[in-house]
Formats: structure tokens, sequence, C-alpha cells
């Protein structure tokens, strides 16, 4: 499995939403001017990086379940 280009994709695209993740939790727990502006922006990428993530792994998942 770690041979396969698309599994480091995968995993790329999983460090990515959690990094987004960690910012917007980082930004809520420090509140302030910060989380006023770009609260609402950051949760909006998050959801579109998991949506990412989440075809890429289905992909994953079902090019490997041919194979």
């Amino acid at each position: 499995m770690a041979d396969d280009p698309l599994f480091y994709v995968v995993v790329a695209s999983v460090v990515g939403v959690l990094i987004i993740l960690m910012i917007g939790i980082g930004g809520f727990a420090k509140g302030g001017d910060f989380n006023r502006k770009h609260a609402n922006r950051i949760m909006r990428y998050r959801i579109a990086a998991q949506f990412v993530a989440i075809v890429l792994i289905l992909g994953f998942i079902w090019i490997r379940g041919k194979g």
C-alpha cells in the first residue's frame, strides 16, 4: 500500500485537513480579532478539504479493491 502514489496523496489530504482544523481550534482558543475575522472562512476551508479527502479515500478504496 505504501508504494502506491495515490496513498501519499490521500495521506497529504488528511494531514491538510488536520492542519486546517488545528488552525481553527487555535483561533477559537485565542479568540479576539483573528477569530472574528477568519473563523468562518477557516471552517469553510476545512469542510472543503474534508470533502476532497473523503473523495480521495473512497477513490483509493475503489481502485485498490478492483486490483
